[in-house]
């Protein structure tokens, strides 16, 4: 019989679904935006060790808001790093928001941008640095902090792959001006979906309000902010006053239900995903794929498997073998790989992929398969043995 291995299951579980029922339930349940929500918000701030979080509709939209904010901070645009691996949002958020995007290598133990890349790239231009922390691991570096303090230059911390990851103890998401998370439904805990924007900057946090619900003023829980806007313009009504272009993202009472019943087990299922990666790379052959990845404070809702050497044929055999196994995959990591290999880009930049030899193994030769809680000992075991035997 085949292994049988999806790629993703469902983190929504029972209880989840009665704390919904027993809000429907009500004689008039409020659905929209409400108390959830803001109790979600004030929960996940204080797990995650921040000041203030804005509840979105997706992950996605967290990155969109976020560089929506830099360019208010920027208007004369400029350059943001970005990883050429990844979510395609973070590199399209960097795109509408009106910079360019510029590009780092990745370091093979931690798929996140090269600490030594990212700074080779810094200049005049650079507003920020958007780092990506790739499926559970921890790209940060001290360097890389020291060297964004002393130039000025942002750090935005995409976590959406990433909750409860740390660097020297503290969780990733907390080292930045801003940080953004998912909770789409394969991911480390599940609103259906859903993602979450985090600061300790209170000018940003209330920017992140207002850009979330159409710009509307009357979003900011600042008193001074609303008054002097509303001093600015005596002629509009005080309730729908924008002050800037911007988005509808808001989430909704459902989703924030099902965060905080989740976030009560976060901590619990982050530990379990740990053990199955850690025992998923004690058992693999590796004279074939790579095992030596950066595992101190990772914390890894996928298995990462890569191939140590780049061989096509290798690569062919172990899919097909995947295959015949019913093990789901997604080669290239997350996201589609090399995104400067997407139409998107190479119709701006080109053929500029080949510049990137790290990105490029990883997008013919990485694959990642799933890992949650539930996965059992000795299906993990079963997975190693059928992709050592791969020749």
């Amino acid at each position: 019989m085949p292994l049988n291995l999806p790629l993703m299951q469902n983190n929504i579980s029972r209880e989840d679904l009665d704390a919904v029922i027993k809000h429907l339930q009500q004689d008039d349940p409020i659905l929209t935006q409400s108390k959830n929500v803001k109790a979600f918000e004030e929960e996940w701030a204080e797990w995650l060790g921040v000041k203030y979080s804005v509840f979105v509709n997706s992950g996605s939209s967290a990155n969109q808001l976020t560089l929506a904010a830099l360019r208010l901070k920027y208007p004369e645009g400029g350059e943001v790093i970005v990883s050429p691996i990844g979510w395609v949002s973070d590199i399209a958020a960097v795109i509408q928001a009106g910079f360019i995007p510029v590009f780092a290598d990745i370091n093979p133990k931690h798929l996140g941008m090269d600490t030594k890349q990212i700074i080779s790239k810094l200049n005049k231009n650079t507003k920020a640095v958007l780092l990506t922390h790739v499926q559970g691991f921890n790209a940060l570096s001290d360097e890389l902090l020291d060297e964004l303090q002393q130039s000025g230059i942002l750090l935005i911390e995409d976590v959406c792959e990433s909750h409860g990851a740390t660097h020297k103890g503290l969780k990733l998401g907390t080292f930045g001006w801003a940080s953004n998370f998912s909770f789409y439904y394969a991911h480390h805990m599940s609103t259906i979906e859903g993602g979450m924007l985090c600061t300790d900057d209170p000018e940003l946090y209330q920017t992140f309000r207002m850009l979330r619900s159409h710009g509307m003023v009357r979003e900011s829980t600042s008193n001074d902010l609303i008054n002097s806007y509303n001093k600015k313009h005596p002629d509009l009504n005080p309730d729908f006053i924008f002050a800037f272009p911007a988005y509808n993202v808001r989430n909704n009472e459902i989703g924030a239900i099902m965060g905080r019943n989740q976030l009560k087990r976060l901590d619990e299922n982050i530990q379990l995903r740990n053990r199955n990666f850690k025992l998923f790379l004690d058992n693999l052959d590796r004279n074939k794929f790579r095992t030596d990845f950066r595992l101190d404070g990772s914390s890894n809702y996928a298995l990462n498997l890569v191939l140590k050497d780049a061989d096509e044929l290798f690569t062919k055999r172990l899919m097909k073998r995947m295959s015949d196994e019913k093990v789901e995959f997604r080669r290239g990591s997350a996201g589609g790989g090399n995104q400067l290999r997407q139409p998107y880009l190479r119709k701006l930049l080109g053929d500029t992929y080949k510049n990137y030899p790290e990105v490029d193994h990883i997008h013919f030769h990485g694959f990642y398969m799933g890992n949650f809680p539930s996965l059992e000992e000795g299906k993990i075991l079963k997975l190693c043995n059928i992709l050592n035997s791969v020749e």
